[in-house]
């Protein structure tokens, strides 16, 4: 405990020290809400999947070049994770990038996710991790604005079993590129949820304090819902008061409220508010949120719970908008004997 405390401390004193320094710092149709989609990407990311599943790279380096020329680090982030998942199954076009611009940054910081995504399901990961390490330096030196890279050796350092010192290193370097940038900030409760497993007090430090120094619109007021996502998917640790649960629920629902609606870029902090309002039997606030949702469903985090995550979602969506008391909803949704805890059920994912 005295070592989590430690570690939690360092954290978000780098973060507040940052923050104070850095103050200043072709559409397509969307579906009706009656149907739903999953893991939809955007109008921006689309038509880089579609060229990149012809072969085509340009599109997609026109967009990564776009984000990093606007510093749009959360869409960057987001859509670096998606390109690298697909080419994971579809390599052809993102052999080609990187065989025509070695050098380029975006294809270095793709090339990055997909390493540590290709190494992080193997029983070797550990080993495999530590042999990317240079592909995550090279995406970091390519552009020193660039937060992404930092976030990738994060969840790197995580999975490669890093010591603590190295992680707060690598920590002060990300929020000194980006406060706010939730992509680092979740890998840092990763961190925390992972090295001492069921330390969720801790994890609702970190989250909540984050959330209070950034903006209202910022995708970091959503960290205590994922602090509360955490500790209700999980048997290990002390209870967390219903009032601490309800909080963050409240916070995640304030900023539901303030981003677009109906809109696959929030799809998925909105679906795990979702899970979170359902297990606390939040009926009307889970209700309310079918609308901001509309057809976007995404497979985290019911692919924590089902083998059919879009299939799940269905139900669900059916059972809440029919049943106000919401006993079909609890049956579908299984719980842990705990409240405020669950069992992991098929079909888990890796979360990295």
């Amino acid at each position: 405990m005295v070592n989590t405390m430690a570690l939690l401390s360092a954290l978000l004193r780098t973060a507040r020290m940052t923050r104070r320094a850095s103050l200043t710092a072709a559409s397509t149709p969307a579906p009706a809400d009656d149907e739903a989609v999953l893991d939809a990407p955007d109008d921006r990311l689309a038509p880089a999947l579609v060229a990149a599943a012809r072969g085509e790279y340009a599109v997609a380096s026109a967009l990564l070049a776009a984000t990093r020329a606007a510093a749009e680090w959360e869409d960057r982030d987001r859509y670096v994770g998606r390109l690298a998942a697909f080419a994971r199954s579809r390599p052809e076009w993102f052999d080609r990038w990187h065989a025509a611009s070695p050098h380029d940054p975006d294809a270095l910081l793709v090339g990055a996710q997909l390493a540590v995504d290709r190494a992080w399901p193997s029983p070797a990961r550990t080993e495999l991790l530590r042999e990317v390490s240079p592909l995550i330096t090279a995406a970091a030196r390519a552009d020193d604005r660039d937060p992404v890279p930092w976030r990738i050796a994060l969840d790197h350092a995580r999975g490669s079993q890093a010591g603590h010192r190295y992680f707060e290193e690598l920590w002060e370097a990300a929020v000194r590129r980006a406060p706010h940038h939730y992509g680092c900030h979740v890998a840092a409760l990763r961190y925390l949820a992972t090295f001492w497993h069921g330390s969720h007090h801790e994890c609702f430090d970190f989250a909540e304090l984050a959330a209070q120094d950034a903006a209202p619109a910022s995708l970091v007021q959503a960290l205590p819902v994922r602090a509360a996502f955490g500790y209700l998917t999980d048997t290990c640790g002390p209870e967390v008061p219903r009032e601490r649960l309800d909080a963050a629920a409240d916070r995640a629902v304030a900023l539901s409220g303030r981003l677009p609606a109906a809109d696959p870029g929030p799809a998925e902090f909105r679906n795990k508010l979702l899970y979170v309002l359902l297990r606390l039997e939040r009926w009307e606030d889970a209700r309310a949120q079918l609308p901001l949702i509309g057809p976007y469903a995404t497979s985290f985090p019911w692919n924590r719970v089902s083998e059919d995550p879009l299939g799940l979602f269905l139900r669900l969506r059916e059972e809440l908008r029919a049943d106000a008391a919401g006993a079909a909803v609890t049956r579908l949704l299984p719980t842990s004997p705990r409240p405020g805890s669950e069992r992991r059920g098929r079909g888990t994912a890796p979360d990295h």
